[in-house]
């Protein structure tokens, strides 16, 4: 816009502003004119009201009067048609538009109405008359007596102002009407030139500063922050030139350059790309440069999916990765391949220039191989190298169904030493281990190399053969493999320069002849090896179903599950969680128990997988919630702190489509909080199904429960699979605790999971802790929970109030065992 036609805009619009304002003042006059004239009229109209009113009322009275004295001797002989009669000529008159006549009863004798209603505006009144007659009550004596009441309502039209007034009124006020708006319209016309004049003049004497103003602002533009304006002015144009120039100073002072923001990105040490909306990199810190190999022109121009590694690449998209972070590869200039942490997010700008993607990759290659170590401590047997317990029934589990699916045999081979106990009573449990990792070393060698051995537990072994042909006798191949075990291990082992001789039993089980699932599978096995031992040891026995005298009990243990909610025959006690830095009650474990009549108490391990096998958990697990509740309410009602209440959460509960329901039901029913209370979870029931899994989590995390990972590290879950669920609470292992002070591998387990717990947020409670020992370990390993027989055996809900009252008295209940531990850790030091 140039400054003539700005000029020309600002005095165009002052001379209409001025037009319209002196519009708006006669439209205002001329409606006020207006209205006085109404007003005028109406005064004029009201006069002749008041001057008729009266009148009309005296002679509505007159005819009322006259009407009743017509009618007063028909009414006296009682008849109406002549009373009628005499009202006619009444009736004739224009002026009357209604007759009421009322006996001195208050019966209504006679009404009439005019059929036509009066005009608009028509004035009306109303007049009442007594209808009277003189009788002689008293001889000689003669009174007026009212027999009746007659009623005149008269109605005439509306007096009609003088027109030659109105017309008078009119016609001046029209001639003052037009003689003003002419004016107004004059004195308008004159005003606006005036005033756009003086605008014209006004703007050409501020045109030079604003021009100046103009090009300042336009090297502030550019990026030009060191010529200062000059401030000559003293008006608002001049506050104007100040307000630049202090904006000018600021922007110099404050503003970060290209330079300096290339300086921060290269100080960083993670790999930042910034990319343009479609994932061209615009930009790549000394950082991505060093990561991938390449020069910052190398990288200029290319796809963000370029840098990564091509099995990568079908999976990547665009908008999403710019919304979350991921765990990806990319490959270097090298070929080099490397795994990062890829966090994305979007640029937000009206400018299109700007706008585009951030992305920020870190090197999480140490980590991966902490995850990698970690998840070969939880597998593998640290001592001998081989598969541990878990690993090896997961990879049996793995081969039964290959080998249910394609109807061939499985062989399981379940071997124990023989009186290996007294290689650790004699030389020492370190040439007790030296022997086990050298059996490992032997059976590994003289097994080919598909079979799989694994370290059960202390001195027992097992290892299984599969492909074995379902229509043939496969136990004489099976046989001399195992001879070939016995010959391995009964050759001489080399202890402290003396030869010692070992031997071992070994049960042999076959699926799907003996059992088609892996506890069923290992315990048949683990029945026949019993068999050997039996025997003498140093042999080997086929399973047959008179060895396993379990499975007996074992149903009839099922049988009596049942009854057991019926017969109350379970319980729970509760096992506290301690401050390991103060030795105060944090909390406690709900624990199941069955007290069953006749054979004393049945540990967990043998119930619990039936109640899953018969569904009878669901109703296991209700009662334990509403008993645990129950309990809690009333050591809060009794002025116990019970802290977090801990329940052990089985996959069948979790699947169990209303669970959720059913909790929230308990807890109202109860009044108590969900955030009370923990749920532990064990790795393999959060990893049956990770996707349904995180919702189901997501909705009791909401809902207020605390989540934990019970017996963490030994599962298989990964570190980037654990973020994704709503976990609190990581549980060590008592497997891992039991051996921390005296093995090396385990110890470098339960300080790796503490550590990672810390880094991820998470509390870290370590379970099983039976010694003080493993408690002085925990806490110079900066475990501050734990949890286990050192701290005594689980109890009744009365036991724990009662140190839960002790505690509310300002004594920590374990504070002894604590200063214990400090007093033995300075001693051997």
């Amino acid at each position: 816009m140039t400054a003539g036609s700005l000029r020309i805009r600002y005095a165009a619009a002052t001379f209409l502003v001025v037009l319209l304002a002196a519009a708006t003042v006669g439209t205002l006059l001329v409606v006020r004119q207006a209205a006085d004239t109404r007003s005028l009229s109406a005064l004029a109209e009201h006069a002749a009201r008041e001057r008729v009113d009266p009148e009309l009322a005296a002679r509505a009275r007159s005819v009322a009067a006259h009407a009743a004295d017509s009618v007063a001797g028909a009414v006296r002989a009682q008849d109406v048609s002549g009373a009628v009669r005499r009202l006619q000529p009444f009736m004739d008159d224009p002026t009357v538009g209604a007759l009421t006549l009322t006996a001195r009863s208050g019966q209504t004798l006679f009404r009439w109405q005019r059929a036509t209603p009066a005009p608009a505006g028509a004035l009306r009144s109303v007049a009442s008359a007594p209808v009277r007659t003189l009788v002689e009550n008293i001889p000689g004596a003669v009174t007026p007596e009212t027999l009746a009441t007659l009623t005149v309502v008269l109605e005439q039209a509306a007096p009609v102002p003088s027109v030659g007034l109105s017309g008078r009124l009119d016609a001046a006020s029209a001639e003052h009407t037009r003689r003003t708006g002419w004016l107004i319209v004059l004195l308008a016309a004159i005003g606006a030139l005036a005033a756009a004049a003086l605008v014209w003049r006004a703007l050409q004497r501020l045109q030079r500063p604003v021009d100046a103003l103009i090009r300042s602002a336009e090297r502030i533009g550019q990026g030009d922050y060191t010529r200062p304006f000059e401030v000559q002015r003293r008006d608002g144009l001049g506050e104007l030139q100040q307000a630049l120039e202090r904006m000018r100073g600021r922007l110099r002072q404050f503003t970060v350059n290209k330079n300096y923001l290339y300086s921060v990105l290269n100080s960083m040490t993670d790999a930042v790309f910034v990319t343009s909306p479609d994932g061209v990199i615009k930009l790549a810190n000394s950082a991505a440069c060093k990561l991938l190999g390449f020069s910052e022109e190398e990288l200029l121009g290319r796809g963000i999916l370029a840098i990564l590694d091509e099995r990568e690449r079908a999976d990547f998209d665009l908008l999403q990765a710019a919304q979350e972070t991921r765990e990806t590869v990319v490959r270097t200039r090298s070929g080099q391949t490397i795994p990062v942490s890829f966090t994305g997010s979007r640029i937000d700008s009206d400018d299109p220039q700007f706008q585009g993607n951030i992305f920020v990759a870190r090197n999480i290659t140490d980590r991966k191989r902490a995850e990698r170590r970690i998840r070969y401590l939880a597998r593998y047997d640290a001592l001998t190298k081989i598969p541990n317990r878990m690993q090896f029934h997961h990879v049996l589990q793995q081969t039964i169904a290959r080998a249910l699916r394609s109807g061939q045999v499985v062989a399981v081979l379940y071997l124990d030493m023989d009186r290996f106990k007294e290689v650790n009573d004699t030389f020492g449990h370190g040439a007790g281990d030296r022997v086990l990792e050298v059996l490992a070393e032997r059976l590994t060698r003289a097994l080919p190399k598909e079979t799989v051995v694994g370290r059960l537990a202390g001195d027992e072994f097992a290892l299984f053969v599969d492909g074995l042909p379902a229509d043939a006798d496969n136990r004489g191949p099976i046989a001399q493999l195992a001879r070939a075990l016995l010959t391995e291990v009964s050759r001489p082992f080399q202890l402290n320069q003396h030869e010692v001789f070992l031997t071992a039993s070994v049960g042999i089980a076959f699926c799907p002849r003996d059992a088609e699932n892996v506890i069923d599978l290992i315990r048949n096995a683990d029945a026949a090896m019993y068999y050997s031992k039996q025997n003498g040891g140093n042999t080997f026995a086929f399973y047959s179903p008179e060895m396993n005298a379990a499975a007996v009990e074992r149903l009839m243990l099922k049988s009596k599950l049942r009854r057991a909610l019926e017969r109350d025959e379970l319980e729970i006690k509760y096992q506290p969680k301690v401050d390991l830095r103060t030795g105060r009650i944090i909390g406690a474990e709900a624990l199941l128990r069955w007290r069953l009549p006749g054979h004393g108490d049945i540990p967990p391990s043998h119930f619990i997988p039936l109640a899953e096998e018969t569904n009878l958990i669901l109703d296991i697990g209700e009662w334990v919630l509403n008993r645990v509740c129950l309990d809690y309410r009333q050591m809060q009602q009794q002025g116990g702190d019970p802290g977090r209440i801990s329940l052990n959460l089985s996959l069948k509960q979790l699947r169990q489509a209303s669970f959720i329901l059913r909790c929230r039901s308990v807890f109202r029913r109860h009044h108590v909080s969900p955030t009370a209370f923990e749920l532990e979870i064990t790795e393999t029931t959060l990893m049956a199904d990770p996707s349904r899994t995180v919702r189901l989590l997501d909705e009791l995390y909401a809902m207020g429960l605390h989540l934990s990972i019970d017996d963490f590290g030994t599962g298989y879950s990964s570190l980037s699979a654990l973020q994704q669920f709503p976990i609190g609470t990581l549980k060590i292992d008592q497997s891992f605790v039991r051996d921390a002070t005296e093995d090396a591998g385990d110890a470098t387990i339960v300080r790796t999971i503490i550590e990672m717990g810390r880094s991820l947020g998470m509390e870290v409670i370590a379970e099983g802790v039976e010694s003080r020992a493993q408690l002085q370990f925990l806490r110079n390993n900066n475990c501050h929970y734990g949890q286990g027989r050192l701290f005594g055996e689980p109890c009744a809900a009365e036991d724990l109030l009662a140190l839960l009252a002790t505690q509310a008295a300002g004594t920590a209940p374990f504070a002894h065992l604590l200063r214990d531990a400090d007093e033995a850790a300075s001693r051997s030091a």
